[in-house]
């Protein structure tokens, strides 16, 4: 049973769905693998590449350069229906160097890598030898056999007080309480498995999937682009076709499995 009518609207209508076996790796893919990959390859990321300023009319010049977003916690409580209070566009920042410029996963090379756009996730993929999965086989590895259940160790989110994942605890975004024993993102294989031997499902950094969101789990109608029916319509300027993200992160608060956001880390 994928979805849930209890929670957000996207996820509506749960409904059954049906996937081929397969293999799935027991964690996220973490910065000594990506290394792995561009060392072998070369690659290059999307955030470390050259702006096109075609691309982006009307922007700063001094803005077309290669970076990405970068959290920052505030100072205190601020307007949290803006976005742009505590996630900034940082040049320099990648993969390499999450937070920007001076930073680096040295000591987290355990962790998960950040900083993945979806092409990046899918270049990785192809060189492993694997694939990204589609939206219900993540969310089919995600429940771990608990069909139905809330998060991917059953319905209590903490059972006996017990943090089974690493996300944010105090107000946000301003005061991470981190009870969970983590502040930011942790090393995979942190939290117990689930019951298909998959760590940190919920949680950690967001994954790719290969579906396109769309605003409820509907057939696409005839001869609509997935692709276009996926813009966000509160930006009409930003027309940048949205894959489906999952898992949720440390920054989110209590990540319920079937939580899909509209975009992290790729789980192949």
């Amino acid at each position: 049973m994928m979805g849930s009518d209890r929670h957000y609207p996207e996820e509506r209508p749960a409904h059954l769905v049906g996937v081929s076996s397969l293999w799935m790796d027991e964690t996220a893919v973490t910065n000594t693998a990506f290394s792995a990959f561009v060392a072998a390859t070369g690659y290059v990321t999307v955030a470390e590449r050259p702006l096109d300023p075609a691309l982006y009319p009307g922007a700063q010049p001094a803005m077309l350069v290669p970076g990405s977003l970068v959290f920052r916690m505030t100072e205190g409580p601020v307007d949290t229906r803006d976005i742009a209070n505590w996630w900034h566009w940082i040049p320099g920042a990648s993969w390499r160097h999450p937070k920007g410029p001076g930073s680096d996963f040295v000591g987290r090379e355990d962790h998960p890598v950040v900083q993945v756009a979806y092409e990046d996730a899918e270049a990785y993929a192809r060189w492993a030898d694997k694939a990204l999965p589609s939206e219900a086989e993540w969310e089919f590895g995600a429940r771990g056999g608990l069909d139905g259940a809330e998060f991917a160790w059953g319905e209590e989110f903490t059972p006996g007080g017990v943090h089974l994942s690493n996300t944010w605890q105090g107000p946000f975004p301003w005061s991470d309480f981190a009870a969970d024993g983590f502040a930011g993102t942790c090393p995979v294989r942190s939290f117990p498995p689930n019951g298909y031997g998959l760590y940190e499902m919920c949680g950690n950094s967001w994954e790719w999937t290969t579906d396109w969101f769309a605003a409820r789990h509907e057939p696409a109608k005839p001869g609509c682009c997935a692709a276009e029916a996926s813009l966000d319509p509160r930006q009409p300027t930003s027309r940048i076709p949205r894959k489906v993200v999952k898992g949720g992160s440390f920054l989110c608060w209590h990540i319920i499995i079937s939580k899909r956001f509209r975009a992290a880390t790729c789980r192949t």
